[in-house]
């Protein structure tokens, strides 16, 4: 913190501008509470699907269910929408509700200390200071890329970047590309700039599990009867929803996937005509253990004659080549890292101090947990948006989100009604509540024997939600004042 610098009060922080953030301001918003600001590192609104803008980005999730309850879009133009029309409903929402005016951008959290003589958070921000009463995280789970400590890779001498960092000044046209990762992103970006390119090379861990894009244009008759009669664009929500539920019971009973396994190898053996191909892209594990993926180009993007999938590990990355375990030197003038993101890592990059003066890092080091994804025991007056074993496996993200979002909304509001200085979750229900998820995930696929993102190094599952959305949504939205200290 620069000394002297003085302090900005307000009653409530929000950190962070994607959909959770964007949810609590208008939350807030619409709760008649306006003490708040929001702070973005970014110049714009969006988070991931800000930073995302890489070729093909698009969502997995249908539209009409990727969008707010309470702010339909009649006009998507797709089934599954892409990164820009997804960038350009957050920003349309933001300014209809006002939000932008609670906005501070290029405002990058580093550290924040709960004052317990106060009962209020001390933030730093480098060149700004804050103080707020309360402090809402919503920094989201894939906001830092993972980039793998490669030996050697500082030492290559072309571009390289991650694919949340996209450098489109980077002409990809007649280049050897490689590629790193065989995940979500690699399959969107893939097939757009396998023709494009001289040569590319996919190094790939594990194959992916994918199944069909069921993707289309919605046709201007449906659009319009969505934008007249809102009943129908809400019924067809709910079906989607509901739909996505059902296809769940899968993920919490494995023994039930073989169906859907059977449709994913299906389609490679619709889409790879090389068996050397096939074996390579078919997968050894359990359908669901990692994050299935739909895609209708991903297989016959790596199908070209110029495109190779490399199942060697890399050993050495020189100034122009990737060397593999095989000791095979393959030339490149580009990387591009398709690797993800660090999804076990909440919140590392910043110094965030508790009551006791523990740290989160340190309260954390065994696998971030919180209370229904909101509450920390030790954290008072802190909140995070769709926090530990809140992610999904099957369904849309932003119904926990505003899951969470209305719990801590209530919350503050009880908080509000009663003047507290301190409302805390008790660490009996902390601990009590985070025992039995971890033994709800022990018979799910998730557990089934493959490594994935969604496990931390120790392989304690600190990212998903072990059941159906809507019992979550049952046990989480509303505020249980039993289960706080409220002083």
């Amino acid at each position: 913190m620069q000394s002297g610098e003085p302090e900005i009060d307000q009653e409530i922080i929000i950190i962070g501008t994607g959909f959770s953030g964007l949810g609590m301001a208008i939350a807030l918003i619409r709760a008649g509470i306006t003490s708040f600001l929001v702070l973005e590192r970014g110049r714009e609104i969006g988070g991931t699907w800000r930073d995302n803008h890489y070729p093909g980005a698009a969502c997995d999730i249908p539209s009409h269910l990727y969008s707010f309850s309470f702010e339909g879009k009649p006009d998507w133009s797709r089934k599954y929408p892409r990164q820009l029309e997804i960038k350009a409903y957050m920003q349309q929402t933001a300014r209809k509700y006002g939000v932008l005016d609670y906005v501070r951008f290029d405002t990058t959290l580093r550290g924040a200390r709960f004052e317990a003589s106060e009962g209020r958070w001390h933030i730093d921000c480098g060149a700004s200071r804050f103080r707020c009463r309360f402090l809402v995280l919503a920094t989201g789970g894939l906001s830092e890329p993972a980039i793998p400590a490669l030996n050697g890779a500082a030492d290559f001498s072309g571009p390289s970047f991650h694919s949340a960092a996209w450098n489109h000044t980077v002409a990809l046209d007649g280049k050897r590309v490689a590629v790193i990762g065989t995940g979500a992103s690699a399959i969107q970006f893939v097939p757009e700039i396998a023709s494009r390119v001289k040569q590319l090379d996919i190094y790939q861990r594990t194959p992916p599990w994918v199944v069909p894009r069921p993707d289309r244009l919605f046709t201007r008759a449906e659009k319009f009867i969505f934008g007249a009669v809102p009943f129908v664009r809400k019924l067809y929500r709910e079906l989607i929803f509901w739909h996505n539920e059902y296809q769940g019971i899968g993920i919490f009973k494995p023994q039930l996937m073989k169906g859907a396994e059977t449709l994913a190898l299906r389609h490679i053996e619709a889409q790879v005509a090389d068996p050397a191909l096939r074996e390579l892209v078919t997968p050894r594990y359990a359908m669901g253990c990692k994050r299935i993926l739909i895609s209708n180009d991903w297989y016959p993007a790596l199908s070209r004659p110029n495109v190779s999938v490399i199942s060697s590990a890399i050993a050495d990355v020189g100034a122009d080549a990737i060397v593999t375990a095989d000791s095979i030197k393959r030339a490149a003038d580009v990387i591009i890292y398709g690797t993800g993101f660090q999804a076990t890592a909440f919140l590392q990059n910043a110094d965030i101090v508790g009551r006791d003066g523990v740290t989160l890092k340190t309260r954390w080091a065994n696998g971030g947990e919180a209370y229904l994804g909101t509450s920390i025991k030790g954290f008072p007056n802190l909140f995070t948006v769709t926090g530990p074993n809140t992610g999904l496996g099957h369904n849309s993200m932003i119904y926990m989100i505003e899951t969470n979002v209305n719990q801590i909304c209530e919350t503050i509001m009880e908080a509000r009604r009663r003047k507290a200085t301190r409302v805390e979750v008790k660490p009996e229900v902390h601990d009590r509540y985070n025992r039995e998820l971890q033994r709800d995930l022990t018979g799910t696929v998730w557990k089934s024997g493959c490594r994935s993102w969604y496990q931390t190094e120790s392989g304690k599952i600190t990212t998903l939600w072990p059941g159906f959305c809507f019992q979550f949504g049952r046990r989480a939205r509303h505020f249980r004042r039993a289960d706080y200290n409220i002083d």
